[in-house]
C-alpha cells in the first residue's frame, strides 16, 4: 500500500459561485495566469508519481476532455507560421499527456463531493490507496502537496488531510480540525467541525482539498446514508470514521494555498501567481506599482 499511483480529481460540482461565467465555461478550466486551473492539479499529480488520473465529470461534459486533446493541425498551422513560443507551451502540454493517463466517470446527479469520489471506486482497486485533488485548492510549494502527504502516509497507513493554518476571523468559512499533535506539521485528528463560530473552533487549522484515500474510506463511503442536504459528504464521512475509532491523520503542508472556490479567491490566486510568474512577473510588479 505504499505506493500512490492513482488520483481522483472530482470536477462535477456545478460551480455555483461562479454564475453566470460557469454557464459556458467549467471552473476548472478557468485560468489562473496562463493555464488553467486544473493543470495545476495535474502538474502536481505527475510530480508526485501519479501515473493515473480519475475524473469525475457532469454526464455529457466533455470540455476537460477536449483541452487535453492532441491538435496535430494546430501545431502545424503554429509551425507553419512560426509561432515558436506558442508551439512550445503547446507541446508542453502534450508531454504531459504522454505521461499520465486519464479516465473519466460521470456523477448523474450532483449528490456531494463525497458521492462524487465514490463514482471512481470502480476504477481502484479494492486494496489500493489512492489521492484525491479537488480543483478548487491549488498549493504553490517547493514540494508537490500530494507528494508530502503521501510520505506521511506511508509512515501510518491510513487517511491522511491537508490542513493549512488560518486567522481566527476565516474559521467560520472552512473545515476545522480539533487535533493531537505528534510532530512537526503532523497530527492526529480528533474531530472536524464544519464553519464553526471563530471563539468556538477547536484549533486554526483548516482542512483543504487534498486528501490519501485508504481502502477503508471507500468502504464507508458506500454505507454512508446522505445528511440534511440530500448529499454525501466527503467530511462527514470522516467524521463518522472517526467515532467509529478510525484512524485518521493531518499534515498542515508547506507552500503557500491558493484557493480558487469562489470569485474573489480566484482573482487573489491569479495576482499572487502573475506576481510571480517567470515570464510575466516583472511587468506586472511594474504595473501594479503604477496604478496603485
Amino acid at each position: 500500500m505504499d505506493e500512490i499511483k492513482k488520483a481522483i480529481i472530482p470536477v462535477a460540482g456545478l460551480g455555483t459561485r461562479f454564475l453566470p461565467l460557469s454557464k459556458s465555461v467549467p471552473k476548472e478550466l478557468w485560468p489562473l495566469v496562463d493555464k488553467p486551473v486544473v493543470q495545476y492539479i495535474i502538474e502536481e499529480a505527475k510530480d508526485s508519481g501519479i501515473k493515473e488520473i480519475i475524473f469525475v465529470i457532469k454526464p455529457r461534459d466533455k470540455a476537460l476532455a477536449n483541452y487535453y486533446k492532441n491538435s496535430p493541425e494546430l501545431e502545424k498551422i503554429l509551425k507553419d507560421r512560426k509561432k515558436d513560443r506558442i508551439l512550445e507551451d503547446v507541446k508542453k502540454l502534450d508531454d504531459l499527456l504522454g505521461e499520465i493517463s486519464f479516465s473519466y466517470v460521470a456523477q448523474n446527479k450532483p449528490l456531494g463531493d463525497g458521492h462524487a469520489v465514490l463514482q471512481a471506486a470502480k476504477k481502484v482497486k479494492k486494496d489500493e490507496p489512492v489521492a484525491c485533488m479537488f480543483a478548487d485548492d491549488v498549493v504553490y510549494s517547493k514540494v508537490p502537496c500530494i507528494l508530502q502527504l503521501g510520505k506521511i502516509f506511508k509512515t501510518c497507513q491510513k487517511p491522511v488531510i491537508a490542513m493549512h493554518k488560518l486567522p481566527k476571523e476565516k474559521l467560520h468559512s472552512y473545515g476545522i480540525a480539533e487535533v493531537e499533535k505528534i510532530a512537526n506539521r503532523h497530527y492526529k485528528i480528533r474531530k472536524i467541525i464544519e464553519k464553526p463560530e471563530p471563539e468556538k473552533a477547536p484549533s486554526d487549522l483548516a482542512i483543504v482539498g487534498k486528501y490519501i484515500l485508504s481502502p477503508e474510506v471507500f468502504s464507508y463511503l458506500k454505507k454512508a446514508k446522505t445528511g440534511f442536504k440530500g448529499e454525501i459528504i466527503l467530511a462527514e464521512t470522516f467524521e463518522r470514521m472517526l467515532k467509529d475509532g478510525k484512524l485518521i491523520y493531518g499534515y498542515e503542508f508547506e507552500g503557500k494555498w491558493l484557493e480558487c472556490g469562489n470569485k474573489l479567491e480566484w482573482l487573489k490566486s491569479n495576482m499572487f501567481l502573475g506576481l510571480n510568474h517567470p515570464q510575466f512577473g516583472q511587468e506586472l510588479r511594474k504595473f501594479l506599482k503604477e496604478s496603485i
